[in-house]
């Protein structure tokens, strides 16, 4: 049975591929506006940030097209650009909910990784649990009350996975965590080599959502805001008015655990 309780979970391994520079034709900014005393990324190793700087090996690439996950980093002054990866997300057979949150991170990371060998990249994947069962995006409007039904009056979880995929620096040799919460998992790339470090990690909350009567759904779903978030709901939105109580990391919930990407970033020296 899935363990529903809050923790995080690690894994390190080195990784690598062809030194190829590619610029594709998605690459964009967040925003190319300064935000508050942060100066734009472009080109930069060295960022201010009122009092305190932020060290880049490189940039760090959001592999995603999340505006919400955009948004927390930018709130915690984490300087990025945005490359958003292009896989398939999908469960696999006998995976359980936080291996398929930490996998699909992990290939969102790596699929803009192979693109970027001097950048430093994050990817991650949010999902909803219920039950045992996976919620992620709804197909259409039905799916979306169909979801939004299961979770009526109950407890759930959000998982969502975080990947970083940072290159070693020549000369060095890739960094092994000491953290206590290390674990270990199958590296399936054939092209693994020296030249890449490679962490995954999860963040769980436990959400609790009030009862839904069938016009609160109706009304709510064609709104529209549903269609896009895990699990049907966006807890930063009008889904707020049901969510009485949490357990763990809000900004989880929205689509990134700040923290602990934050918590991964320094294990490197990247922040």
């Amino acid at each position: 049975m899935f363990d529903f309780n809050r923790r995080t979970a690690f894994s390190w391994q080195a990784s690598g591929w062809p030194s190829v520079m590619k610029n594709p034709s998605s690459f964009a900014r967040p925003d190319s506006r300064p935000r508050s005393g942060l100066a734009a990324v472009s080109n930069i190793s060295k960022t201010r940030l009122g009092s305190s700087w932020l060290e880049l090996d490189g940039m760090l690439v959001l592999a995603s097209a999340s505006p919400r996950r955009q948004e927390l980093l930018r709130n915690a002054r984490i300087p990025f650009v945005v490359q958003a990866a292009d896989i398939e997300e999908r469960v696999r057979e006998g995976e359980t909910p936080r291996e398929c949150a930490e996998r699909l991170a992990r290939e969102k990371a790596l699929a803009v990784a192979r693109t970027r060998p001097a950048d430093c990249v994050l990817g991650a994947d949010t999902i909803v649990v219920i039950d045992g069962m996976i919620l992620g995006k709804p197909r259409d409007v039905a799916d979306a009350e169909r979801m939004l039904r299961l979770l009526s009056g109950r407890v759930h979880a959000v998982i969502t996975g975080v990947c970083v995929v940072k290159p070693v620096a020549s000369g060095q040799f890739p960094v092994t965590s000491t953290s206590k919460t290390l674990t270990t998992h199958a590296w399936e790339d054939e092209r693994l080599a020296a030249d890449r470090q490679l962490a995954t990690a999860s963040e769980s909350t436990l959400v609790t959502m009030s009862e839904l009567s069938d016009a609160d759904i109706r009304e709510y779903v064609a709104t529209g805001e549903p269609m896009d978030k895990a699990g049907a709901y966006a807890i930063q939105g009008i889904a707020s008015r049901w969510i009485p109580r949490i357990e763990g990391d809000y900004n989880n919930v929205v689509g990134l655990s700040v923290a602990l990407v934050y918590r991964m970033l320094s294990e490197w020296d990247v922040v």
